[in-house]
């Protein structure tokens, strides 16, 4: 999840503003002082650069704003190695490496600790946590029942449903928080399934979204039920717009001046290769250049030049070779990646599988 400016007041007062304000706001609900947020799941999460931690519910389709509070200091600054982390995070939640499922890691903007989100156990029985580890490599559970917040709940998710993939699931698959708004990718259980919604923060009111449309070149079609999976708020020519990949890794190009309808199309600006499932972007320079870093499920981590983001043309026809449209190097050194942040400058911090189990690592930019 990308770090992005949080404008207007620090955490624990746009927390208390929102508790003041969004009495019978439509899908909007505030903490009574004594109540903590209730998860039903823990799934994808960013940060606003003042310390409040958005993270979405997938199964009951909500977002919560999570005051941190005393739970985010304490610890050293930054965020050291850990091997086997997945061990070491079962352990502490008294169960076994197989028994939980890491959904997102993320970085603290001022304190650059890791948090990590985990659904322990499986099917109905599983349960959310949330942990941080520190610059000592020292993992400390949070109390998320003890956190101060607001939510808002997604006023068209998709319904549970039995089969192969469930589109709950999928309700959130992405979200990144710049100029004051939270910038959310998922399905609804609408015709023209994928959506953008954009909510304005502190929390007013659900956001129907914009459904989505792209040219998708591998496919050789148009598409509106595949969701988002990864994105990156991106500046063109001084405008806001989302850089977006799919399964199957068409990457796509969407104006966020026209996500105020009820429909947009897309412009695919590279086919990255089918077969393959984006897992997580992060944006950064090295030697005066930009690029997109991003992980994948079967084709590893590609390294992307931006240079050409706004103005490559957009792709309309079939693509007959294996890739297409703007190019993207290899990392071959990065293996195993299922998780990443930006850390600092320098390095991002990843979760990769191994033989010996998921390692959180910080790794040089390449």
């Amino acid at each position: 999840m990308q770090m992005t400016v949080l404008k207007g007041v620090a955490a624990v007062g746009a927390l208390a503003l929102v508790a003041a304000l969004a009495v019978g706001r439509t899908g909007v609900t505030a903490a009574a002082p004594e109540t903590g947020p209730a998860l039903q799941s823990v799934g994808v999460m960013t940060f606003g650069p003042d310390g409040v931690l958005f993270a979405a519910d997938p199964k009951a389709a909500t977002i919560f704003a999570l005051d941190l509070g005393a739970q985010a200091n304490g610890g050293k600054a930054g965020a050291a190695d850990v091997s086997a982390i997945d061990g070491k995070i079962a352990a502490l939640l008294g169960t076994e490496p197989a028994s939980i499922a890491v959904t997102d890691l993320v970085i603290h903007p001022k304190t650059h600790n890791a948090y990590i989100s985990v659904m322990r156990g499986a099917g109905a029985d599983a349960k959310p946590a949330l942990l941080r580890v520190d610059g000592d490599g020292t993992i400390q559970p949070i109390a998320i029942e003890k956190l101060a917040y607001t939510k808002v709940a997604l006023s068209n998710a998709p319904a549970d449903a039995e089969g192969r993939r469930n589109p709950r699931t999928d309700s959130v698959t992405d979200m990144s928080f710049v100029s004051g708004k939270l910038i959310v990718a998922g399905l609804s259980n609408e015709e023209f399934a994928s959506k953008l919604r954009s909510f304005a923060y502190p929390f007013v009111a659900a956001d129907p979204g914009t459904s989505v449309e792209i040219f998708h070149g591998n496919h050789g079609q148009l598409e509106t039920r595949s969701p988002v999976y990864t994105f990156i708020p991106y500046t063109i020519d001084s405008k806001p717009y989302v850089i977006a990949s799919y399964t199957c890794t068409p990457l796509v190009r969407f104006s966020m001046d026209s996500l105020k309808g009820s429909k947009v199309v897309g412009t695919t600006i590279a086919e990255l290769g089918a077969g393959n499932r984006p897992l997580d972007m992060i944006l950064y320079k090295k030697d005066g250049k930009e690029f997109l870093l991003m992980s994948n499920n079967s084709r590893g981590v590609m390294k992307i030049p931006t240079a050409d983001f706004g103005s490559a043309p957009g792709i309309t026809a079939k693509v007959t070779t294996e890739t297409g449209g703007i190019k993207y190097e290899k990392i071959t050194a990065m293996t195993g990646v299922e998780q990443m942040d930006l850390l600092d400058a320098q390095r991002s911090i990843v979760l990769a599988r191994s033989a010996g189990g998921l390692n959180l690592s910080a790794v040089a930019l390449p």
